[in-house]
């Protein structure tokens, strides 16, 4: 054997030594944006396992905030991003559950706020997934911070920033999105934000299917100095934006903040935001 092949035989399997000792990377790595400062940052975004809902619905968000995964053969939809540093978690617990977060295909939001659109722009930007909201929060997420006419609008553009996203769809009211044998309907509930949105599917196991509820917040949240009852047409929506969360067929109840939908339904979730929203009025009214 001449010394040329001897080399060229080494050569090989050195290489072949290398690619074995050496880790490849099987899956894009996701690119994670600037991560925010917030009093609850660090607590909403603490580490949790990634949980089956039912069927092909998962939980793949952190402890105090939501990210739901819906999965299928051809594509997923992922709804919610949490805060920026949130996106590197989500997208841990996707693949920890088997799947690919580079098969994202749809990322649905439920509002224009930080804390749960915050991770959408990395996780768009990794899957090159379209990315869909009501056009209230649509505006939002073009824009990287609330809308003006946002109860928590404030406390400032600054403080309301995150990560701007391209190519945002409007969704309208009633609208159904598909994905492979995934079909999600959009209701606009405006409350908690102009651009509340709930989403509806149905997931099986077998012959079993359920109705699955993506209900935004209830919560009447304001900056200081915004009043609801200075806004009657204000109030009058919101009452019905809970009304139609609590007629919504509702087998599973998923919230934003994780926390506020145990041990409820649609009509105790619904029930316990006009609870809130008594409140408040009645506390504007002392004021």
């Amino acid at each position: 054997m001449s010394f040329a092949m001897r080399l060229s035989i080494a050569a090989a399997l050195v290489a072949v030594a290398v690619q074995t000792v050496l880790p490849r990377t099987a899956y894009a790595q996701l690119k994670p944006d600037v991560p925010l400062v917030c009093d609850l940052c660090d607590a909403w975004n603490k580490d949790v396992t990634p949980v089956k809902r039912f069927g092909n619905t998962y939980t793949v968000g952190t402890d105090g905030l939501s990210s739901v995964l819906v999965t299928s053969s051809a594509g997923h939809v992922l709804l919610d991003g949490a805060l920026p540093q949130s996106a590197a978690l989500i997208d841990q617990h996707i693949r920890a559950l088997g799947f690919r977060t580079e098969d994202i295909k749809l990322i649905l939001v439920s509002h224009g706020h930080y804390d749960h659109a915050g991770g959408v722009n990395a996780l768009q930007r990794l899957s090159g997934a379209r990315v869909g909201g009501s056009p209230s929060t649509a505006t939002a997420l073009r824009m990287g911070t609330i809308t003006p006419d946002d109860p928590q609008a404030g406390f400032g553009v600054e403080a309301n920033r995150f990560p701007k996203v391209s190519n945002v769809e409007d969704l309208a009211d009633g609208q159904v999105l598909r994905v492979g044998d995934i079909a999600i309907t959009v209701h606009h509930v405006p409350s908690h934000a102009p651009g509340s949105t709930a989403y509806t599917w149905r997931s099986c196991e077998g012959t079993d299917c359920r109705n699955v509820v993506y209900a935004d917040s209830l919560t009447s949240v304001a900056a200081p100095g915004f009043r609801f009852s200075d806004d009657p047409a204000r109030v009058a929506t919101f009452r019905k934006s809970i009304a139609k969360v609590a007629a919504l067929p509702c087998d599973i109840l998923i919230a934003p903040h994780p926390s506020f939908a145990v041990g409820k339904t649609c009509k105790t979730y619904a029930a316990d935001g006009e609870a809130r929203l008594d409140q408040r009025l009645a506390d504007e009214k002392k004021k």
